[in-house]
C-alpha cells in the first residue's frame, strides 16, 4: 500500500546536515553518499532531498535533486520485510523483458540502497477525476504491461516471494481478521474465531491456490502505476510472485483508491479483453477480488492502528462497501459480513 507524496524538503550540502529530519538520518545519509559516488560530486555540491514515502514497509523513498543534474529516486530499505531485497533483481528481469519499469541507475546491495530513474509524480490515482477518454489509454497501457508479465519467463535462479498457494490466501484472510476486525474494530477473538474458521473461506483459499503458474505483481493498484510520455510504468513490484493473473486484474478493477463504478469495471474488462483476447471467468475474478479487498482492509487497519497513518482510514469504508457488494449472496458472506457491519 502506497500513499501520496509529502511536501517537506531538506536541502543537504554535506552528509551530516540533517538537523530536523531525524527519521531520515541514516537512510538519507546513505542515499546522499550513493548520489555523490554515482555522480562523482565533491562534498560541498548542493543536493536537495524530498521525502516521498516513509511507511511501514521498511523502505525510505526520496526524490534526490543534485544541482545541475537530473533528479533521481532514492530507495533505502531494511530487511523488515523479506520482499525488500527483491526489488533490484526483479527490476532487472522486468527491464530485460521490456516491461515498463524505471531504470536502475546505481545500486549498492551491501548498503541496501539504489538510485533509480525519476518518472515524476503523475500516477493513475492523480487522474481519478479526469474524463474516461483521458484515463482509457493509461489503463490500456497498464494492461499491456500486465499481459507482457504473463508471458515473461524469468531466469531459473531468480527467486521470488512465496507463491499464492492456499496457505498465502489463508494468511490474507487472517490478516483481515487480525488487523481490521480485532485491532481496528476491536472485535474479540471469541467473535472472530468462528468467522475466520468458516469453511467457505477455506474452500475459496483452496480453489484459488490450486493454480500459481504465472507471475503476479501483487500490488497492482493506481498508486503503483506511473504515467510517463503517455504510457504506464509499474513500480513497487518487489512483492512479485507466482499466482493467478486474475488477482492483479481484480486489484485494479476493485481498487478502493479509484472506487470504480460497475460501469467503469465493465469498460476496464472490455479493454482487458481487447488487449489479451480473453475475458476472465467471473467466479475466479470475483473470488480474487474478495481476497484482495480482505488483504487491503487488513493493511489499512494495520497502517492506521499500528503505524499511526490516518491517511488510509478514509479508504476503509470504500473498501468495505466494495467487498460487501462482492460477497452478497455468496457462501463467504456469513464469514465476512459481521465484520463489515461494524465499519462506519
Amino acid at each position: 500500500m502506497s500513499r501520496q507524496p509529502e511536501n517537506t524538503k531538506t536541502k543537504i550540502s554535506k552528509p551530516y546536515q540533517l538537523s530536523h529530519q531525524i527519521l531520515y538520518v541514516m537512510p538519507t545519509d546513505t542515499l546522499l553518499t550513493a548520489t555523490r559516488t554515482h555522480l562523482d560530486l565533491d562534498p560541498m555540491h548542493s543536493v536537495i532531498i524530498e521525502p516521498i514515502k516513509k511507511g511501514g514497509s521498511g523502505r525510505t523513498i526520496v526524490r534526490i535533486k543534485p544541482e545541475g543534474y537530473a533528479t533521481y529516486i532514492g530507495i533505502y530499505y531494511t530487511m523488515e520485510r523479506a520482499d525488500n531485497a527483491n526489488y533490484l533483481p526483479v527490476s532487472k528481469f522486468l527491464k530485460k523483458a521490456r516491461i515498463n519499469v524505471p531504470e536502475v541507475l546505481y545500486d549498492n546491495i551491501g548498503r541496501r540502497c539504489a538510485l533509480i530513474e525519476d518518472l515524476g509524480d503523475t500516477d493513475l490515482l492523480s487522474l481519478k477525476d479526469e474524463p474516461w477518454e483521458v484515463r482509457e489509454p493509461i489503463y490500456r497501457s497498464a494492461f499491456e504491461q500486465l499481459d507482457k508479465l504473463f508471458y515473461s519467463r524469468p531466469p531459473k535462479d531468480l527467486e521470488f516471494q512465496p507463491p499464492f498457494d492456499p496457505e498465502l490466501y489463508k494468511w490474507e484472510q487472517d490478516y483481515f481478521f487480525d488487523n481490521l476486525a480485532e485491532i481496528y474494530l476491536r472485535m474479540s477473538a471469541g467473535e472472530t474465531t468462528p468467522l475466520r474458521d468458516h469453511p467457505a473461506l477455506a474452500e475459496m483459499a483452496q480453489q484459488l491456490g490450486a493454480s500459481a503458474r504465472h507471475l503476479v505483481h501483487r500490488d497492482f493498484q493506481s498508486q503503483n502505476i506511473i504515467i510517463k510520455d503517455g504510457e504506464a510504468y509499474l513500480i513497487d513490484f518487489q512483492g512479485m510472485r507466482r499466482g493467478r493473473q486474475e488477482y492483479d486484474l481484480a486489484s485494479l478493477l476493485y481498487d478502493p483508491y479509484m472506487n470504480h463504478s460497475a460501469e467503469e469495471r465493465e469498460k476496464l474488462l472490455d479493454i482487458w479483453e481487447d488487449v489479451t483476447e480473453e475475458r476472465p471467468l467471473p467466479d475466479i475474478l470475483e473470488k480474487c477480488a474478495i481476497q484482495r479487498l480482505m488483504q487491503a482492509l487488513g493493511a489499512y487497519g494495520n497502517l492506521v492502528s499500528n503505524k499511526g497513518d490516518e491517511w488510509f482510514e478514509q479508504y476503509i469504508p470504500v473498501a468495505a462497501k466494495l467487498l460487501g457488494e462482492l460477497i452478497e449472496g455468496k457462501p463467504v458472506e456469513a464469514a465476512i459480513k459481521p465484520v463489515l457491519d461494524l465499519v462506519k
